[in-house]
């Protein structure tokens, strides 16, 4: 898996260097950074990121990143990418859609699941999306000094799917591409307890369907993923078809990440 940055307020953001690739060898350490949003990062958080990153890309809306805007980070570039065209219920988190997320999600958590298994289905099938996600891959061939960090706002699904590409990219074992993607539910969890009683408070009182609901809108789920590939599967014949038919990358593209990325 990828390892955990200890910093102060950045409780998601992780390192995936030291990931094995099924050839044996590893991502390099200190050039590929995936977060949430960097919005609260303590002096210290920011003191850190200047030493450790060159480039930041921003996968939020517009509307999230002036809500919450990124502090700048001296020496660093800062590049918005959004993978959404427009709102997202329970994914992007400006006070608007966390709004529709009560009028829609509470009641049944079956639909909050179909919700977000749909989300992740768009990633690989909506074309804006599909593109959006080529412009990040082709920032990660430019050269950098530094690490280049991503990050929504939870940096579980937006973020969490952008790790999947890299990682499928660098030929990172699938079993290891899965424990990556569910590590976000240890570092999110006191985060999404906070969302659940922040929901109860609203509603005065628990309710366990809700709760269910909450945690499907708000985690990082097997069934996501399994959607995701699944899109992948039956539209592109697998994860590489989608790369190269989807992400529009070619063969000699992907050596040269290799040789950029791996050791």
């Amino acid at each position: 898996m990828s390892r955990l940055l200890y910093l102060e307020n950045l409780h998601n953001t992780r390192d995936l260097g030291g990931m094995e690739t099924t050839d044996g060898r590893r991502i390099r350490s200190g050039k590929l950074i995936r977060s949430g949003h960097l919005y609260g990062s303590s002096t210290g958080d920011l003191s850190a990121l200047g030493h450790l990153i060159d480039t930041v890309v921003d996968f939020r809306t517009p509307q999230e990143k002036e809500e919450k805007p990124d502090p700048a980070v001296s020496g660093v570039k800062f590049w918005h990418i959004p993978i959404f065209d427009s709102l997202k219920a329970g994914v992007t988190r400006e006070e608007e859609s966390d709004a529709q997320v009560i009028r829609m999600m509470m009641g049944d958590h079956r639909r909050a699941k179909a919700y977000m298994c749909g989300i992740y289905t768009d990633f690989v099938s909506v074309p804006f999306e599909i593109s959006q996600y080529e412009k990040f891959v082709r920032l990660l061939m430019e050269p950098h000094e530094k690490a280049v960090l991503w990050h929504c706002t939870a940096g579980k699904d937006r973020a969490g799917f952008a790790s999947v590409i890299v990682e499928e990219l660098l030929g990172v074992d699938r079993a290891a591409i899965r424990a990556d993607y569910l590590q976000s539910n240890e570092c999110l969890a006191e985060d999404i307890r906070e969302l659940i009683g922040m929901f109860y408070a609203m509603e005065g009182e628990e309710n366990p369907e809700a709760e269910l609901a909450l945690r499907y809108l708000f985690g990082a789920r097997e069934e996501f993923r399994d959607a995701v590939y699944a899109e992948i599967e039956k539209r592109y014949g697998g994860f590489d078809g989608f790369i190269s038919d989807g992400l529009h990358i070619s063969p000699d593209e992907r050596e040269a990440l290799k040789q950029m990325y791996l050791v």
